[in-house]
C-alpha cells in the first residue's frame, strides 16, 4: 500500500529510479565505494544468525500495541550525529511500537546465498529501535533473489520494485520459513512478527484473483517456524490491501460497502480463505486507503474514514483476533494538502480506526533526505538541525497516550448546528475535536464553546 505515498521500496543506497548521468570522476568514486562494500559484506556474509549484538530489552507479550509507525528508507537511525541523537530522544520520550522489514525500506539482502547471512542492516534498525525502549515489531517481507529463481550472492541482489515485490516460488517457502525463524532467534527480544507484506508477488494475472492457496502455504510455514523458536512469538497475516471501488465500478463490488465505496470481492475472498486454512495467528494485520483505487474520497475527505470502521468491525467479527491495520492512508498522492489539513483528516482517520476496535495501527513513515517533508514524523535527519518533531508526531503521540487500547469511549454532545461540522473522540478523561472545514467555526462540543481555526486539531480534558 506505500504506493500511496510514493514511496521507493529499495535498500539503503540502491535506487529503483532511473539513474541520472554521471561524470567519469564521479563513476569511478562509485565504483571504489562498490568494491568497498563487497567487501564489507564479504565479512560479515558468513553470519550464522544465531545471536545478534547489543543488549536485548523485556520483551512485550501484548497482542495490541497501540499506535506507532513503521521505518521506511531513509529514517532516524542514519544521518548527522546531532540530528540521530536528537530524534533518538523524541522517540524515547514514549516508546510508540516501531516496525521494521527484513529486506528493503532500509534493510539489504539478511541471505545473499543460501546460507549465508548479512544482518548488518537490520541489526542497526533494531538496534535504534532499542535504544528508543519502543516495542519492537518485524515485518517478515522481502525474499532473497536465489528464493524467487534469481541469482544468488551479494553482489547479484535486484532491488528493483519488480523484483522485490516478487513471492518466493512454493520450492522455497520452507526457505523463507528457515530465514524467518533465523530473525527470530536473532533478536529475541521481538515478539511481534507480521508475515509478508501486501500478498506482493501472489495475485494470479491469467485468473484475476488472489493466489491465496500460494500466500496461506507460506503464512502456516512461517507460523510453525517461528513457533518452534518461542511458542509466545506472536505471528500475524495476512497483510491483506483492503481496495475498495467508487459506486461507478460493480466490476468487483462486494457487500462490504458504504457511501466511500465497496472493498474488492477479491480481497475478502482472499481473507476468508486464509482465515479459514490458517494454522495459527496471534493477530489480524491489514492495510489500507480511505480513498478508493482511482483516489476518490467518498463522499469527502473526512467521511471517506468510515471505512476504517466498517472494515475494522468485519474483520474482527470473523477472525475474533486482535487487529492491526500495517498502513493506513488518507491522503491521496500528490493531493497538495497544507500541513494542518493533512493532520486533521490523519486524525479523522485515527478516530475511525479507533472507533473500529483496531488494537495496533503503524503509519508509514515517509521518507525525504531534505527540504520539506510532506506527512513525515520528524524533520529529516541528514540535516545536522533535523530530528525535530513535526505536527503528525505530535498528533499520533498524543493519540497513543489519550486512547491506549482497550480505550472506552464515550458519547460526545455536540450541538445539533455543529454535528456536521467536527468529528469527535472522547473517553472518560480525553476529547478530541476536529474542525472538517477549511475556515473558521465556532462549535459547541462536550458543553464548551470552542472557536476553531480552519482544519483545527483540538484536544480537551475532562
Amino acid at each position: 500500500m506505500e504506493r500511496h505515498r510514493g514511496v521507493a521500496v529499495r535498500h539503503q543506497g540502491s535506487p529503483v529510479t532511473r539513474p541520472r548521468r554521471r561524470s567519469a570522476r564521479a563513476l569511478a568514486a562509485a565504483v571504489l565505494v562498490t568494491l568497498a562494500l563487497l567487501l564489507a559484506v564479504g565479512c560479515t556474509g558468513g553470519h550464522d544468525g544465531e545471536a545478534g549484538p547489543g543488549p536485548t530489552g523485556p520483551s512485550n507479550t501484548d497482542p495490541a500495541l497501540g499506535w506507532g509507525f513503521t521505518h521506511t528508507q531513509y529514517s532516524a537511525d542514519s544521518g548527522a550525529d546531532a540530528a540521530v541523537t536528537r530524534a533518538r530522544a523524541l522517540l524515547s520520550a514514549q516508546g510508540l511500537p516501531q516496525d521494521q522489514a527484513i529486506m528493503g525500506w532500509g534493510a539489504g539482502n539478511p541471505e545473499p546465498s543460501p546460507g549465508h547471512y548479512d544482518f548488518s542492516d537490520l541489526d542497526r534498525r533494531v538496534g535504534y529501535i532499542r535504544s528508543t525502549g519502543a516495542t519492537p515489531v518485524i515485518t517478515l517481507c522481502c525474499a532473497p533473489d536465489w528464493m524467487k529463481g534469481g541469482r544468488a550472492g551479494a553482489g547479484s541482489t535486484d532491488w528493483s520494485v519488480r523484483s522485490l515485490e516478487t513471492a518466493p516460488l512454493p520450492a522455497h517457502y520452507q526457505d523463507f520459513a528457515d530465514l524467518a525463524a533465523k530473525v527470530a532467534r536473532r533478536y529475541p527480544d521481538v515478539r511481534h512478527f507480521i508475515v509478508w507484506n501486501e500478498f506482493k508477488g501472489f495475485y494470479d494475472d491469467s485468473a484475476q484473483r488472489w493466489n491465496y492457496e500460494g500466500y496461506t502455504r507460506l503464512y502456516n510455514a512461517v507460523y510453525t517456524a517461528l513457533k518452534k523458536v518461542r511458542e509466545d512469538n506472536l505471528v500475524g497475516g495476512p497483510y491483506l490491501a483492503m481496495d475498495s471501488y467508487g459506486p461507478q465500478d460493480q466490476s468487483f463490488a462486494s457487500a462490504l460497502k458504504g457511501p466511500w465505496g465497496s472493498v474488492d470481492q477479491r480481497v475478502l475472498d482472499a481473507f476468508t480463505y486464509w482465515n479459514e486454512h490458517r494454522r495459527g495467528a496471534d493477530f489480524v494485520v491489514v492495510d489500507g486507503a480511505s480513498f478508493t483505487r482511482t483516489d476518490e474520497l467518498l463522499p469527502d475527505a473526512f467521511a471517506a474514514t468510515d471505512k476504517f470502521t466498517a472494515v475494522s468491525t468485519w474483520l474482527r467479527e470473523r477472525a475474533g483476533l486482535p487487529l492491526w491495520w500495517a498502513e493506513y492512508y488518507v491522503e491521496p498522492q500528490g493531493s497538495g494538502w497544507s500541513e494542518q489539513r493533512r493532520v486533521a483528516t490523519q486524525a479523522a482517520g485515527m478516530m475511525a480506526l479507533a472507533r473500529g476496535g483496531v488494537g495496533t495501527a503503524l503509519y508509514w513513515s515517509p521518507e525525504e533526505k531534505s527540504g520539506p517533508c510532506p506527512g513525515c514524523l520528524w524533520s529529516p535527519t541528514q540535516h545536522g538541525d533535523g530530528g525535530r518533531e513535526l505536527p503528525m508526531y505530535t498528533l499520533i503521540a498524543r493519540f497513543a497516550r489519550a486512547f491506549p487500547p482497550g480505550t472506552r469511549f464515550t458519547d460526545v454532545d455536540i450541538a445539533a448546528a455543529d454535528v456536521a461540522d467536527v468529528r469527535v473522540l472522547a473517553n472518560a478523561k480525553n476529547v478530541l475535536v476536529v474542525n472538517t472545514l477549511d475556515r473558521a467555526v465556532d462549535a459547541t462540543v462536550d458543553g464548551r464553546t470552542l472557536s476553531m481555526d480552519a482544519y483545527e486539531v483540538r484536544w480537551l480534558t475532562r
